[in-house]
């Protein structure tokens, strides 16, 4: 099953993380986690953008028109998994500077399942009101960046103590790379791939 570690991440991730290390799963199901995953903010941010319209503040919701909002959904579809395959490859090439040598399969997997709740609370699209979606963005990111802290070590087969630092690392990475993505976002509205708001 596609899904099968989830469940574990939130109920006793360390555990879990153990059951991940020992099983290494193929290339192949990583990547089809993440692409199965990655749907549930797409498809929910799809539906608030053009028939539910998002609350920013007072005053009417803001729709986009449904072709705007499905360019502006599958935009967001592949930079997240751009993201979660970005971060993977910076886990892989930071593991040498702290002693460990996984296989890009081991970094897909942690980015992957470190990912996973952050993609996950993409749920909450679904009731478009700025200052819920962006309170449990904030923390799903806070759990993602745990599942790291507790999962690299177990995944990278190093002490807890190097496992921090790598971890911290990591983050720093990961959040220049969110960066990134978010300037590459505004270039290209700025470019003329904006949005069509519906009055």
């Amino acid at each position: 099953m596609i899904l099968n570690h989830i469940w574990g991440l939130y109920t006793d991730p360390k555990k879990e993380w153990h059951t991940i290390e020992k099983r290494h799963e193929s290339l192949m199901y990583s990547m089809v986690h993440i692409i199965t995953i990655a749907l549930i903010p797409a498809i929910c941010s799809y539906y608030a953008a053009a028939h539910i319209g998002w609350t920013i503040g007072v005053g009417d919701p803001i729709k986009l028109t449904q072709a705007s909002a499905m360019t502006m959904s599958v935009g967001m579809y592949f930079g997240l998994i751009f993201g979660v395959i970005g971060l993977a490859f910076l886990i892989q090439w930071m593991a040498k500077t702290f002693d460990a040598k996984p296989d890009f399969t081991q970094s897909l997997e942690l980015a992957a399942y470190t990912a996973t709740p952050l993609l996950m609370v993409g749920v909450t699209a679904l009731f478009p009101v700025l200052w819920f979606v962006a309170l449990a963005g904030l923390a799903a990111l806070c759990y993602s960046v745990y599942l790291l802290y507790s999962g690299v070590p177990i995944m990278m087969n190093i002490p807890e103590e190097k496992g921090f630092i790598y971890s911290s690392s990591v983050v720093t990475c990961g959040l220049v790379l969110l960066v990134s993505l978010m300037a590459f976002s505004a270039i290209m509205l700025g470019m003329g791939f904006g949005s069509e708001y519906i009055s």
